[in-house]
């Protein structure tokens, strides 16, 4: 039985950790090959679920140690039926390991939860195309039709939540919270932005909010922002806005370079966990209600101890 759907912790409580960049971590400190920049093929193998605890185990310590909630995301940002296909995974062994992600996660809140740290399981999923570019887009009811069948078995798991990551245009956020609601699961969902703090569409990040809100009756527990570096988009943050009031969580890059320069980069840039966790301390200040926080491409179980650090003397009101 799902613990948290009914009532999420990190609506009304102080600081969440989540995780950082799994992606990144699996394949140059865990030395897999991840085609497609999949995660979820990990389940099916012995050193594969081996490594994904291993990660989750980093990352829960850091909450036990500074008495904080953790968000795990399950390791199934790929696992849709387009990239599922090309990895030779159908409609059923896709359903079969969005279920085994929250079997695994379940085994991490088993074996980590207290009291002070509560530990909220959260079924991602991302977009059906590359996050880092918009190439061919969807209307808000083929992206609701298209995400339903993986929203829909994280529903009928003990997944306490859903949190669409990388998200670059309006219809497919639409069309995944209308999914979710369909479902009768909370949903969180996390765009990601240019250097210029706009959506690859060019949409500014408020607009894009709150057209999701105003075309969904606000049906989104709240928003993040993730794989992008805070100097992406704080100078368009408006602290007294109320689509700012409804970001509350940030997956930053430690990465300073665009998109498209990480895309043509050939080795990790790890950036400065130590400034990176300066720069969320200033964001706090900046976004009234950001609560979860964790990181992206190139970041590690460092970056998110140094944010836990600068973050956890103090709580979200």
């Amino acid at each position: 039985m799902w613990a948290f759907r009914s009532s999420l912790p990190q609506l009304d409580t102080g600081l969440f950790l989540t995780d950082g960049g799994i992606e990144t971590t699996m394949i140059f400190d865990e030395g897999f090959d991840l085609p497609y920049f999949a995660a979820f093929p990990l389940l099916d193998i012995a050193d594969g679920r081996a490594a994904l605890h291993r990660y989750f185990d980093s990352y829960v310590e850091i909450a036990v140690r500074d008495e904080v909630g953790i968000v795990l995301e399950t390791p199934t940002w790929r696992a849709n039926s387009d990239w599922g296909a090309l990895l030779g995974y159908d409609d059923t062994a896709l359903e079969a390991v969005n279920r085994d992600a929250v079997a695994l996660a379940l085994e991490q809140r088993r074996r980590h939860e207290r009291p002070s740290t509560p530990v909220v399981i959260s079924g991602c999923i991302g977009p059906r195309g590359d996050g880092y570019r918009v190439t061919e887009t969807m209307s808000a009811h083929e992206a609701r039709s298209y995400h339903a069948a993986q929203i829909n078995a994280f529903a009928d798991t003990d997944a306490d939540l859903v949190s669409a990551l990388t998200l670059n245009y309006l219809e497919e956020a639409v069309g995944i919270a209308q999914a979710a609601e369909a479902a009768g699961v909370p949903v969180v969902l996390s765009f990601t932005v240019e250097t210029d703090g706009r959506l690859a569409t060019g949409m500014p990040l408020g607009e894009a909010i709150d057209a999701v809100d105003h075309q969904t009756e606000g049906y989104p527990a709240y928003y993040m922002v993730n794989c992008a570096h805070p100097t992406h988009f704080s100078q368009v943050l408006d602290g007294e806005s109320h689509w700012a009031s409804r970001i509350r969580g940030l997956r930053a890059n430690a990465s300073t370079r665009s998109h498209a320069e990480l895309d043509e980069a050939e080795h990790i840039d790890r950036g400065n966990p130590t400034d990176l966790a300066a720069r969320y301390h200033q964001l706090r200040e900046i976004l009234p209600n950001l609560c979860v926080v964790g990181g992206c491409c190139g970041t590690d179980h460092r970056h998110v101890e140094a944010i836990s650090s600068a973050l956890s003397a103090t709580s979200v009101e």
